[in-house]
């Protein structure tokens, strides 16, 4: 091939790789012909000029004075071919000093293609760090890098893991040395600087990213001389022009200087930049390099985080264990288990069988730990029992010594499941404690470059030093040329515009009204036609008119570097900052001059806004808190212009009718951007229509004084965020929008002077009154009384807030009521503070759950918000855990980044590893917020830079981990449904290799859970819509039972994780205040946006599964429930049990899903454990947002409660006492529960901005406040809820909702599985049981259920006595239903009519089916081999515990049969009654063990009651009626008025117990009386009451 060819080939190739970058080939045509025309000129100049005005260039092949290349001039032809050439070859070509700064970074191949090579990888890697190990598993040398090691070449990442964060150019060495080789694993890698064979392969061609432009650029400039000094009348050879339209640039991650390793005393922690390098260009100034720490926020940050881990040095154990502590109970949680005798097994090391020991729950686990060595031990004398540890089997965590048992979560756990306390003794020093932090971590200073590679959308970086020298040296040599000009001046004109233009468009696209006006003293040309020019060109045929123009172009670019460099904090400056010295103070407090500033223009406005809308104007507002402290400022309405870009100019001056000293300090300026959609092309009336309507198109918000509080100051660039209709309960980032890359740029100049506005802390008040609430006249008392019991600030009305700052001394007393008073404070300016910090001071310390209330949006206060976390500093680390999420949400509402509620987290987390996990994780999962995203990527870093490299080891593995299992489920959710299964097991088998390289990982879910394989047979999928798998994983304990999660891909799990940490809240309350509702509470953790965790519940099955069991019709059917508990505990201690349990725990999911307002309640989605415990699962739905079918709401009912439910709860169909019991724990929980509304208002309102679509406004926390009813009296309540109950009950939607979700999950019905009989609890077959050789129905006996059973005689060839065993005609009738499910009819027998003509139940229709059944089992233990010894016969047939009874001569009936109470013939009325304000407040509350009525049906009974003496006849009152029950449930007040103290010991209550009957004739059930000498008023008087029966049998 010849040269011409392979020249043009590879410039073709060289176009297509450039306009994969974005560079146009008229933009790279239009710059090299600038650039030669200009080099032309330059040599024609040379030549007539000579050596001796300038520093002339060297001759040819002579070396260069500065060490730089010389350009070629040897023909005209070859001049204007070579620097295309060059062009192209170093755009194309891998630099050969990639360590050089200004040297090229990636390799960029010349065609674009669709795929990446082998070994370059289109995404970067989830993982936060490498570790030695993982070099292993390429197997090779040839590994990615450092931080990819565990990769080979040609590997592949999942498709949603981030792209790269390109490295940054190295800071260059100090001269005279060279860059140190960096080692293979530091203990701090800066990812900004580049790494030889890791960074590389980071980014692809493929990928458009801002920093291709710049290596491009600074390859361009090897070939050609680089810029010097310029010299008084010197030339030097001209640089190419960069592309006119790049991509506005990004914010950049920190630049860090590379700091030898000594200790940290010699780090530098000043705010001020430092000079670590510089390049002079054209102008004489000079560009120099700084370090991160030129944002003096996080330089302050940093020094933060210093101070904080030297407070917790490595050595200090306690603080530092390295292992994973057993979570312990609050003190109020005790109770539980103290007096409880606990089994305890210990197993150990020195003895062959596990110890069981019985001790008190009070016993401490030191106690414990000595027992077990009296066994292993023979002297006694020379031990510590310190030396030892107590390690929970299956569980990677240990008991603390110091500990009671029944202070232990793991302990309560196991007592309330009955399961067995499992524990291994183990010597101290034989622990792993490889988590701990070592002396190597604290001698690292602290950086934030740990959150670099967790970013999950990472943030790109501005123009590098190197390509801004280039851009400012090609403007300069424009200047001159423009300046030399004698003809062809609007040429010149051109070429300077486009440079000026390529140097705007490389900082962010924007022109300052500086360069604007400069531009303006130009003539108009193709690249900048606007009215505003030079009309009269003539004007610059002077020399000096151009030096004019020149000089103010040039001052306005300079100005223009300098507030890229200051908005954007780029690594660069225009002049070396040295520290300044003091700067006048003014106190903020004592300036009066209003607040204004000027607003220029909006920046990169998209074109289509232009083409869309017109009318373009700001709203400006000032808020503290969310609330506004004046009317918002309007702009005037402009449109769009187009000067070197399209931009919307208001340069207007916006004045607010407020002094600074008005301001508070954490007063922020919203500005949004507001314009009219244009009219479409109809009517003239929907114009006009159209015209009016306007629509915000972009926000940004900014804090009027900085970190140090400082009022800001000087011209300021702000990105606006896009603006989001209908998501007002989300906080508001105060940080300007530079994530993304087209965001729109507001320049708002605001005023300078002389000094700093600094606003000072005032010291609080002297005095501050106080008062008892009692001193109040007693309607004020009332009034303040019922606005404390709204429990919330939100919903204060302004003159709610006016009575509370009126009357805040009479409510300290009242400690939750100090949130609704600071909510009512006028004002929180400088002159305000020191009265409110008093009241602060003064009032009573809060506890840590009424001071989460402080650390909402609306308290934005810096001393109130320290005050809120010093209160908090009393929690405990377990009970830390359960309000993290809240936590880590309150730190969107921080101001600035470094606060007490930081220092807080990560102080806690420093001294406790599963806080450190958790708030990893919830760290990382807002990590998608794209508004909060920076500020959670250093709160990510500050993380993990304080609990060292072990842990951050750990993480890294778990991020892996989580990463396959995400690609895993997107492969088997695309799946058919027929294939994936298998794709799950071939997918799986990445896990394999995961574990190859990494021994162990934790889960996500748990720190505690350790596991080191997965076992991929036993893994499988749910058939939903997500398709959640079923996951195994052994477990790395060898004592410990497997591991079983789900894992979920698709589904936010975030809503979950927050329903069910109120559920375990709303458990520990109950607990709390003696009431164990017997709640199962599993773990669940989102692990990033759609993927995360589920703790699988053992021995379970969903509502559906245990009702299909009888048929699809089966959710329907009341006796569902009742017998899969019998089946599964067959005794009957376990049965009541099991029914113990079922009413606690289904009473505590009636409460807690009607407050929650948890809505998609299909029986798919409610389970049931053998043990009785029921529980809900699938949270996707909650605060009442019900699933619809059309315009129909699903869930119809308040809760499910349905009559199967009800069924197990009487012991059969009709009312019993035990569901009074099951009134009274509902309304009991709900009471206990209303007593902490303010608690879950305060959770619920800090996750307002957490993004979970179905909590986003004061809306949905309205549903959970009115749920709670907290203006409501308990007995108000308690009958509120019991009307609940009965409307759940009976209620048809919920069956019927049951029944259609059971019709649509037939399709998903797996062929595979079995059927099962659903009285049988478990399966037995012919191998097991011996093979049958004959079947007889001997006779038939009387059921419980009035109809009749058939005793069959089942002979086995392996017994030699016959067993008997009871079954009933509708089982025989299961039995064949499954059967030919199984089997084609034509290999079974005839089954016998269901149908018969007459009673069923009748003795003759018994003995006729008798006959019947016994030619059926003939039939089908004489049938195929097949059919005769399936598994279903031989499980028909097992003898149940029932068959026992049988046997036995004794039966106990299917239903239990609930008497009256023993002693009474006419029942007993349970009332309460209490005497409050002359009123008599009579509740009648149950009634039991009424008598049928005389022809043997239930009556429908009602109370009715007199108070006597009562001549008026005005004292009867009555109940609504229930109906056919004997245990009638009513939770019903009736209220006597005007009842005088003095007259209660002469008045008695007649009490009279009714049956509604037809034609007003009522029969009198029984009566009392109750003399009310035994109530004491202001108390309740709860008591049940003996009816007898003294008058006629009927009333009217």
């Amino acid at each position: 091939m010849s040269a011409p060819q392979t020249q043009k080939e590879g410039s073709e190739a060289g176009w297509g790789a450039l306009e994969a970058l974005g560079l146009s080939q008229r933009e790279l045509v239009l710059a090299e012909a600038l650039q030669m025309e200009y080099d032309a000129l330059s040599r024609l100049k040379q030549d007539k000029t000579g050596t001796g005005t300038g520093s002339a260039l060297p001759e040819p092949g002579a070396p260069s004075q500065t060490g730089l290349k010389t350009p070629d001039t040897s023909t005209p032809g070859q001049n204007l071919l070579a620097p295309s050439e060059d062009l192209l070859l170093d755009l194309s070509e891998p630099d050969s000093s990639p360590n050089q700064p200004g040297g090229s970074q990636f390799p960029l191949p010349l065609p674009p293609r669709p795929a990446p090579p082998a070994g370059v990888f289109m995404k970067e890697t989830p993982y936060i760090l490498d570790s030695p190990e993982l070099r292993k598993f390429s197997g090779s040398g040839d590994s990615v890098g450092p931080s990819l090691g565990f990769l080979s070449k040609g590997s592949a990442l999942p498709d949603d893991i981030p792209p790269a964060v390109p490295p940054r150019h190295p800071l260059p060495p100090p001269s005279g040395s060279e860059l140190p080789l960096l080692p293979p694993r530091p203990s701090t890698r800066d990812v900004n600087l580049f790494h030889p064979g890791g960074d590389q392969l980071k980014v692809t061609s493929a990928e458009l990213n801002y920093d291709l432009i710049n290596d491009s650029l600074a390859r361009l400039n090897e070939g050609r001389p680089a810029p010097v000094a310029r010299c008084a009348n010197g030339d030097q050879s001209g640089k190419p022009v960069s592309r006119s339209k790049t991509l506005p640039p990004q914010v950049p991650p920190r630049t860090y200087t590379p700091a030898a390793k000594s200790s940290k005393n010699q780090r530098r922690v000043s705010a001020d930049p430092v000079r670590l390098g510089s390049r002079t260009n054209g102008f004489g100034y000079e560009l120099f390099q700084v370090s991160e720490e030129r944002d003096e926020e996080v330089a302050a940050f940093c020094h933060m985080l210093d101070v904080l881990r030297s407070a917790y040095p490595s050595s200090n154990r306690s603080r530092n264990a390295g292992f994973v502590w057993s979570p312990s109970v609050g003190h109020d949680e005790l109770h539980q288990a103290l007096g409880v005798a606990v089994k305890v097994t210990v197993a150990c090391e020195a003895f062959r069988e596990p110890l069981t020991f019985t001790c008190d729950g009070s016993s401490t686990v030191d106690l414990l730990i000595y027992q077990t060595l009296c066994y292993t031990q023979d002297q006694l004398d020379h031990l510590d029992v310190d030396d030892y540890l107590l390690k929970v089997c299956g569980h990677e965590e240990y008991l603390s010594n110091s500990q009671t048992l029944a202070g232990l979560e793991f302990v309560q756990q196991c007592l309330k499941f009955d399961w067995d306390i499992r524990l291994f003794l183990t010597k101290r020093s034989a622990v792993n404690t490889k988590l701990a932090r070592t002396k190597e971590d604290d001698d690292t200073p602290s950086s934030m470059n740990h959150c670099i590679l967790l970013q999950e959308r990472p943030i790109k970086q501005t123009v590098t030093r190197e390509a801004l020298t280039l851009l400012l040296d090609t403007f300069h040599n424009e200047a001159e040329s423009f300046l030399l000009s004698e003809v062809e001046l609007l040429l010149h004109v051109e070429r300077l515009v486009q440079s000026v233009k390529a140097l705007c468009s490389s900082l962010a696209a924007v022109e300052t009204p500086d360069v604007t006006a400069a531009l303006n003293q130009l003539p108009a040309c193709p690249c900048r036609l606007q009215p505003k020019v030079l009309k009269d060109a003539s004007v610059l045929s002077l020399r000096e008119n151009r030096e004019l123009v020149v000089e103010k172009l040039t001052a306005a670019i300079l100005d223009l570097v300098e507030l890229y460099c200051s908005t954007f904090n780029a690594n660069f400056h225009t002049a070396a900052q040295s520290r300044s010295g003091t700067v006048p103070v003014q106190e903020a407090g004592l300036v009066t001059n209003v607040l204004s500033f000027n607003v220029y223009a909006a920046h990169r406005v998209p074109i289509t806004w232009a083409t869309s809308y017109e009318g373009f104007f700001l709203s400006c507002s000032l808020t503290h808190g969310g609330a506004e402290l004046c009317a918002p400022q309007h702009t005037s309405k402009q449109g769009v212009s187009k000067y070197l870009f399209h931009l919307v100019v208001w340069d207007q001056r916006v004045c607010f009718p407020v002094e600074i000293t008005q301001l508070p300090r954490e007063s922020q300026l919203t500005v949004t951007l507001y314009a009219s959609p244009l009219p479409p092309p109809g009517g003239a009336e929907e114009k006009s229509k159209q015209r009016r309507s306007t629509e915000p198109l972009g926000w940004v918000t900014m804090p009027l004084f900085n970190f140090r509080h400082v009022l800001t100051c000087g011209r300021k660039l702000l990105g606006l965020w896009p603006s989001t209709p209908g998501r007002s309960g989300n906080a508001r980032t105060s940080s300007p929008n530079f994530s993304q890359p087209d965001s729109v740029i507001l320049q708002v100049d605001f005023p300078t002077s002389s000094f700093e506005v600094v606003f000072s802390t005032p010291p609080p008040a002297d005095f501050c009154p106080q008062y008892d609430f009692s001193r109040l006249d007693t309607i004020s008392q009332i009034q303040l009384q019922d606005v404390l019991q709204k429990k919330a600030f939100h919903w204060l009305t302004a003159d709610d807030k006016r009575l509370l700052w009126e009357k805040k001394a009479f409510c300290q007393s009242e400690s939750a009521a100090l949130p609704l008073v600071l909510a009512s404070a006028p004002c929180w300016q400088w002159a305000c503070l020191p009265e409110i910090y008093a009241l602060l001071r003064q009032w009573a310390c809060l506890g840590y759950l009424d001071a989460l209330g402080l650390l909402h949006a609306s308290f934005p206060d810096q001393e109130l918000r320290r005050t809120a976390v010093q209160w908090m500093d009393s929690i405990s680390d377990p009970e830390l855990l359960d309000f993290l999420p809240q936590l880590v949400q309150a730190l969107k509402y921080e101001c600035y980044l470094d606060s007490s509620l930081v220092r807080f987290l990560l102080r806690r987390a420093i001294g406790d590893i599963r806080i450190a996990h958790y708030l990893f994780w919830l760290l990382k999962d807002n990590l998608q917020d794209s508004q909060f995203s920076a500020r959670y990527q250093h709160l990510l870093a500050a993380l993990l830079c304080c609990v060292g490299r072990a842990l951050r080891d750990e993480f890294d593995r778990q991020c892996w981990l989580v990463s396959i299992l995400t690609k895993v489920a997107q492969k088997v959710r695309d799946a058919t449904p027929s294939s994936r299964q298998s794709v799950l097991r071939e997918s799986l088998d990445e896990m394999k290799q995961f574990f190859s390289v990494n021994s162990c990982c934790r889960l996500p879910l748990n720190p505690a859970l350790l596991v080191s394989r997965i076992n991929i047979q036993s893994c499988s999928f749910f058939n939903s819509n997500a398709v959640p798998l079923k996951l195994s994983f052994q477990n790395l304990d060898p004592r410990g039972d497997n591991i079983n999660v789900i894992f979920k891909s698709g589904d936010d799990l975030r809503q979950d994780m927050l329903t069910l940490q109120m559920i375990r809240i709303m458990n520990k309350i109950w607990i709390q205040e003696g009431l164990d509702m017997r709640m199962v509470i599993f773990k669940c953790f989102s692990t990033g946006r759609g993927r995360g965790m589920v703790e699988m519940i053992p021995h379970s099955d969903t509502l559906r599964k245990i009702q299909v069991e009888h048929g699809v019709t089966g959710s329907f059917k009341d006796r569902t429930l009742a017998d899969w508990l019998q089946k599964h505990n067959p005794t009957d201690e376990q049965y009541d049990k099991a029914v113990e349990n079922f009413i606690y725990s289904c009473a505590g999911c009636c409460v807690a899903t009607y407050i929650l307002g948890i809505c998609d309640r299909h029986n798919d989605n409610i389970m049931l454990k053998t043990s009785g415990h029921m529980f809900h699962i699938d949270f996707g739905k909650f605060l009442g947002h019900a699933q619809m079918f059309g315009n129909i709401k699903r869930d119809r009912a308040p809760f499910v409660f349905t009559s199967d439910m009800a069924y197990v709860i009487n012991g059969g169909d009709k009312p019993s006492s035990r569901f009074h019991e099951f009134v009274d724990l509902c309304c009991e929980a709900y009471n206990l529960i209303r007593k902490h509304t303010h608690l879950f208002l305060n959770l619920l309102g800090l996750m307002l901005s957490c993004g979970i679509p179905e909590l986003s406004d004061l809306d949905d926390l309205k549903y959970v406040y009115d749920a709670l009813r907290p203006h409501e009296s308990e007995a108000d309540a308690t009958t509120y809820f019991t009307r609940l109950i009965e409307s759940s009950l009976g209620s048809v939607a919920t069956k019927l909702n049951f029944f259609i979700h059971n019709l649509a999950q037939m399709k998903f019905a797996s062929s595979e599985d079995r059927p099962v009989l659903s009285f049988a609890p478990r399966i037995h077959t012919a191998r097991s049981d011996g093979v049958i050789k004959n079947l007889y129905i001997c006779r038939h006996i009387r059921s419980a259920n009035k109809g009749y059973a058939f005793v069959v005689k089942v002979e086995r060839d392996a017994q030699q006595e016959a067993q008997l065993v009871q079954r009933t005609f509708e089982e025989f009738q299961e039995l064949h239903s499954k059967l030919r499910l199984v089997f084609p009819s034509s290999k079974l027998p005839s089954f016998p009519s269901r149908f018969v003509i007459g009673r069923s139940r009748s003795e003759a229709t018994a003995d006729r089916r008798k006959d019947e059944l016994n030619g059926y089992v003939w039939h089908l233990i004489h049938a195929a081999p097949e059919v005769a010894q399936c598994d279903l016969v031989y499980t028909f047939f097992h003898p149940l515990s029932r068959d026992e009874r049988t046997a036995g001569g004794s039966s106990k009936p299917a239903e239990v049969l609930w008497s009256p109470a023993a002693g009474t013939e006419l029942g007993e009325v349970k009332l309460s009654i209490s005497y409050k304000n002359d009123k008599l407040l009579i509740m009648v509350i149950h009634i039991r063990g009424l008598l049928p009525l005389q022809d043997g049906t239930d009556p429908d009974p009602y109370v009715k009651l007199y108070l006597l003496p009562d001549p008026q006849k005005t004292g009867k009152r009555k109940t609504k009626a229930a109906r056919r029950t004997c245990n009638p449930t009513y939770n019903e007040m009736l209220v006597y008025d005007r009842i005088p103290q003095g007259d209660l010991d002469q008045r008695v209550i007649h009490l009279r117990v009714l049956s509604d009957g037809s034609f007003w004739e009522n029969t009198l059930l029984g009566e009392t009386f109750i003399p009310l000498t035994k109530l004491v008023p202001g108390q309740h008087w709860i008591d049940w009451h003996r009816l007898v029966r003294t008058g006629s049998d009927s009333a009217h």
